[in-house]
């Protein structure tokens, strides 16, 4: 039975330049399923982020029809939304998360998309364009969001639940740390170790207050 996640392996295929097949099974299960909005993000952190705000809010964003969809990377947006946003791409609504630093990558993306799409309806005017949504833009990225709306103090104490005290104990007495402020310390010590952005992704939004959520994320949601 096609879910997807079989979609999600397509798509990337398709845009890391695979065969042909892989832009035929994209377009097929986007039907199938169907596919109706992409939220595209850099990597799997902020997908785990997303899925966990959407479940605590009751939403099934798979049965809606939308895919959560980590690129690898911010530079990747121009290739993803051609193949799926506004036709000759598949045709669906896109929207995403993506930091400050890579704004320009994203408004690229999005000039580059609409200038095909008013194109492709000059020549096909009975073939409707596809949406794209704006992206939602992080002040640095997304886990400095949630590390402000939290606070430090709690970070720490979710930190401490997670096991993981020592190895941030041990993280603060580097010599390149000394001088940051706690906020950019536990922001940096989330990227050091493999899988752990991912994991505190999902925690971090567990922990946070109905009304803290950071506007990017909850926008995000919300436009969905």
């Amino acid at each position: 039975m096609a879910d997807m996640g079989a979609f999600r392996e397509a798509v990337t295929g398709w845009a890391a330049g695979g065969s042909g097949g892989s832009g035929e099974s994209a377009r097929e299960l986007a039907a199938r399923l169907p596919v109706r909005a992409v939220v595209l993000l850099e990597g799997p952190s902020d997908a785990a982020a997303v899925d966990a705000l959407a479940e605590r809010r009751g939403r099934d964003l798979e049965g809606e029809g939308v895919c959560v969809l980590p690129m690898g990377g911010a530079m990747s947006v121009g290739r993803f939304a051609r193949l799926l946003g506004p036709p000759p791409g598949l045709g669906l609504r896109l929207t995403g998360l993506c930091d400050v630093r890579e704004r320009d990558f994203y408004a690229r993306a999005l000039e580059e998309v609409t200038a095909g799409a008013a194109q492709a309806q000059e020549q096909a005017p009975e073939q409707a364009p596809g949406q794209v949504q704006r992206f939602f833009v992080c002040a640095a990225d997304l886990e400095d969001e949630l590390i402000r709306a939290l606070g430090v103090a709690r970070v720490e104490e979710l930190v401490r639940a997670e096991g993981d005290l020592r190895a941030l104990q041990t993280f603060l007495r580097q010599p390149a740390q000394q001088g940051r402020t706690a906020q950019q310390q536990l922001r940096r010590f989330l990227g050091t170790k493999k899988g752990r952005k991912i994991r505190y992704g999902r925690v971090l939004v567990e922990a946070l207050e109905p009304d803290r959520v950071p506007a990017p994320l909850d926008g995000l949601l919300t436009s969905l």
